[in-house]
């Protein structure tokens, strides 16, 4: 009896102890660069994508996809800054609260100045992100 109770209690303690490791040690360099990318953004005065995403969902893995075939020819003329709404940081509840996000994935394109010029929710197909992208300015 006692040794069910263990396998058991190991069945279920050690998926969420690795679940909860492995998010937080993702989590701490993202944050960091997510602060860096949103402060050079500022400082030069680039057009930025603000992308909120979260790694268990579906939608957000075929938009990071897109972004990663997609964005490298933007790299230079557009700032991207991921933002994982798992972290759970201050900045990132702060983002959320912002731009009132409820849905991932999020995409908000601001202009050179800061200001939002599109907010896309859900995923959207290669063409439209393209555009979108050729339109920041």
């Amino acid at each position: 009896m006692k040794k069910n109770i263990i396998i058991v209690a190991l069945v279920l303690i050690v998926p969420l102890v690795a679940f909860w490791f492995l998010s937080n040690s993702t989590s701490t360099s993202a944050k960091t660069d997510m602060r860096t990318k949103q402060t050079e953004s500022i400082a030069i005065g680039k057009p930025q994508v603000l992308k909120f995403t979260s790694t268990m969902c579906l939608d957000c893995q075929t938009m990071n996809k897109l972004f990663k075939e997609v964005f490298p020819q933007y790299e230079d003329k557009i700032v991207l800054t991921e933002i994982s709404v798992q972290d759970g940081s201050d900045f990132t509840n702060d983002q959320i609260k912002k731009y009132n996000i409820t849905l991932v994935p999020t995409m908000i394109f601001l202009d050179s100045d800061n200001k939002q010029v599109r907010r896309v929710e859900g995923a959207i197909e290669k063409d439209v992100l393209e555009n979108y992208l050729k339109e920041l300015k």
